[in-house]
């Protein structure tokens, strides 16, 4: 071969290996986002130490979404798609450290429906957390952006960016096409455990399980589709659910169909009728507007009502004090330290096995379960915060949602004057919420005053729980009508740092046997204790002591410092990081035992009370106290008083009753101490009890979004 032969195939050759590199650089630019998203999902789920079972279920949705992101990188000038390339990296990787952090400090990954709640809250109050949480979470961070960076540093070498035929990104986006048939494939594989890819794949609740088994990038994705396109009631029917009437409990063994009891001579007669409201759900369950509707009222038909009891209207007319105290742990009450918390606990009613059990946006669904009687729908929109936004067309005039069985309601039609209370601003639109909850609300900047400010006007922070009762307290003590005020108090906020709240209380606190943290702990919960001895005070002070009702509760427990509450209860619970990520796979549950308050200076003796119960239990326990009518099969709670079974349901979806606890992430039922039961009546009531727990936990949001009890009982 002469030189004319040897140069041509030379330029056949370098022909070849041009050809060669640009198809591989060609790859590389489809699989780049596939190959970006995949080492974000694993990355996030490692660091989080989430199930890498589920490897194959993200891999699926990685290669789809990856492409669709890849496609819209291709067909543009040289320029346009690099900067497409680089920005859509470094914008995903920055989403998932966002995501870890914010997963970290307020317990939930947030979807673009929650946004608004973000953008709307105090994030200053947050501040020293949000920075310790970034700086202690820059290696986490840098291993996120480790891809993004080289990509903006040598992606421009390596990949070229060249301009490709429009009909080849149609090409890649077929391929996305044909891998999300792939990962719905998957979803629908026998999947093991309660709520599985299939379920999660359907539903707008569970963020955490649809992070930890189908990816952050797809719940993303969901969150936006289900902005746009709501999820359908896929709820089943209520086969199994009458087995779980009151067997084995306090109910009395001789009641008889009509409610009466037979009671040793001389005693009274007790009504034990059941506590329910003249409403057809039969006719709603027929005729109802819509699903929804029909839904709701069928499955409040096979619900079995609470009874009246002994202790129905034992405090009929009483003023109602209820406060909902953050941050608040049972672990920390002492009888020197806190002498009125150990007073209300032990000389009231004694609840031994009362949860305060974390569910989504902690303190803001704390209150929900309190004030509604509901459990959280675990997802947005924030129930809570939804009660006051959600409007509804009725008769031609627009109305908010009516919380009909809500206390404020309730005794605001009995005449009572309704009060409600915080010493903050308006975070999670409790302005809007808590005044279509019919109280009186005031918050620093909208009419309450006499509240600790700086020289500009500015809030401090933290703010005493004892200011917040004594610039108050004369709105009502001294007035004729019966009153209902609810607090909810700031002082026992975290982090737990040597504060304003902490420094009347340094010295005591420093003299005990625990770390700084733990003692701070304590200085927030002794203000506790003196600004409820400070509102019995007044009370006495004003002759209402001994005809007011007072009800108190945690919001939740110091999730941030499990430490804290290892330290004051002698016990291991787990890792402040599993209860900060809602993670309770690895907790020791009696971390959320509690202690929850009904006193009034009017008992004579403690009723001790052993049934397991919460938060949402205490609405109707109160309203059948206070002798008021409502409808015990449209709470979510129990009436604690009553022959009820008691029940506690956790944000995982384990529970705990009377019979015993329901592990969900081993599908494990252990029976309570005493308890036996056949391997067939255990499958039975583990499987009535999960279909039950379904039901209470998703029904919240139906009631909500369908203005339930405006239906149900009118305007």
């Amino acid at each position: 071969m002469g030189y004319n032969g040897r140069r041509m195939s030379g330029s056949r050759s370098r022909s070849r290996r041009g050809s060669d590199a640009v198809l591989a650089q060609t790859m590389a630019r489809v699989l780049l986002f596939p190959a970006l998203l995949l080492y974000l999902e694993l990355v996030l789920h490692i660091y989080m130490k989430a199930a890498l079972v589920y490897v194959p279920m993200y891999l699926a949705f990685s290669l789809a979404g990856g492409l669709f992101l890849s496609a819209l990188a291709l067909p543009w000038r040289r320029l346009v798609n690099s900067i497409v390339a680089k920005v859509l990296a470094v914008f995903l990787s920055v989403i998932f450290g966002v995501e870890i952090i914010a997963k970290t400090i307020l317990q939930t990954y947030y979807g673009p429906s929650a946004l608004g709640v973000a953008a709307g809250n105090k994030l200053t109050d947050y501040a020293p957390v949000i920075v310790s949480t970034v700086l202690k979470s820059v290696p986490i961070l840098l291993v996120l952006l480790l891809p993004s960076i080289l990509l903006c540093v040598a992606g421009g070498r390596l990949l070229g960016f060249e301009r490709l035929d429009i009909r080849f990104a149609g090409l890649v986006l077929g391929g996305c096409v044909i891998f999300h048939v792939l990962a719905l494939g998957v979803i629908r594989l026998p999947w093991k455990g309660d709520l599985t890819p299939k379920t999660l794949y359907r539903m707008d609740t569970n963020i955490d399980d649809q992070v930890e088994q189908l990816g952050l990038f797809t719940m993303l994705r969901l969150d936006v589709k289900h902005m746009i396109f709501p999820v359908k009631n896929t709820m089943g029917d209520f086969s199994g659910l009458d087995s779980l009437n009151p067997s084995g409990s306090s109910a009395d063994a001789s009641a008889d169909p009509s409610g009466s009891v037979s009671q040793p001579d001389p005693g009274p007669v007790i009504d034990t009728s059941p506590n329910v409201m003249d409403v057809d759900l039969a006719a709603l369950a027929e005729n109802g507007k819509n699903d929804d509707i029909k839904w709701l009222a069928s499955y409040f038909s096979s619900v079995t009502p609470t009874k009246k009891n002994e202790y129905t209207g034992m405090f009929e007319g009483y003023n109602v004090i209820e406060l909902v105290l953050e941050g608040f742990s049972g672990y920390a009450i002492d009888p020197q330290l806190t002498p009125t918390l150990y007073k209300l606990t032990h000389e009231g009613f004694v609840f031994n096995n009362y949860y305060t059990a974390l569910h989504y946006t902690s303190t803001s669904n704390g209150e929900c379960q309190t004030l509604l009687g509901l459990y959280p729908k675990n997802g947005n929109p924030i129930t809570m915060k939804r009660t006051g936004e959600v409007t509804f067309k009725e008769n031609g005039q627009t109305a908010g949602f009516n919380a009909y069985l809500t206390l404020p309601q309730q005794l605001k039609r009995a005449g009572y004057n309704v009060l409600g209370y915080h010493a903050n601003g308006d975070m999670y639109g409790r302005m809007a919420s808590h005044t279509n909850l019919g109280y009186d609300w005031k918050q620093f900047g909208a009419g309450f005053e006499g509240l600790d400010v700086s020289d500009s006007g500015k809030l401090l922070w933290p703010q005493k729980d004892t200011v917040m009762v004594e610039a108050s307290v004369d709105d009502y003590i001294n007035s004729d009508t019966p009153f209902h005020v609810y607090y909810l108090t700031i002082s026992g906020h975290m982090p737990y740092s040597d504060n304003r709240v902490v420094a009347p209380y340094r010295d005591v606190v420093r003299a005990l046997p625990y770390s700084e943290t733990t003692q701070n702990y304590v200085a927030t919960c002794i203000e506790v204790d003196r600004a409820l001895e400070l509102l019995l005070q007044k009370l006495e002070a004003a002759g209402k002591l001994d005809k007011t009702l007072i009800v108190a509760t945690g919001d939740h427990i110091p999730y941030f410092d499990v430490a804290a509450l290892e330290e004051l209860s002698g016990q291991k619970f787990g890792s402040s990081e599993d209860t900060q990520n809602l993670n309770e796979k690895n907790l020791n549950f009696d971390v959320y035992k509690n202690s929850l308050i009904l006193w009034s200076a009017s008992m004579e003796e403690p009723v001790v009370v052993d049934k397991p119960c919460c938060q949402v239990d205490i609405l109707p326990t109160v309203s059948n106290l206070l002798g008021l009518e409502y409808d015990s099969r449209m709470l979510a709670g129990s009436d604690i008083l009553s022959d009820s079974e008691g029940l506690v349901v956790f944000t995982s979806r384990c529970w705990r009753t009377d019979r015993g606890f329901y592990n969900r992430f081993t599908g494990e039922f252990t029976p309570a101490e005493g308890r036996v039961m056949t391997a067939e009546e255990q499958e039975s009531y583990v499987s009535a009890m999960k279909k039950l727990v379904g039901y209470k936990l998703d029904s919240t949001p139906l009631i909500v979004e369908n203005n339930f009890y405006n239906v149900a009982f009118g305007g």
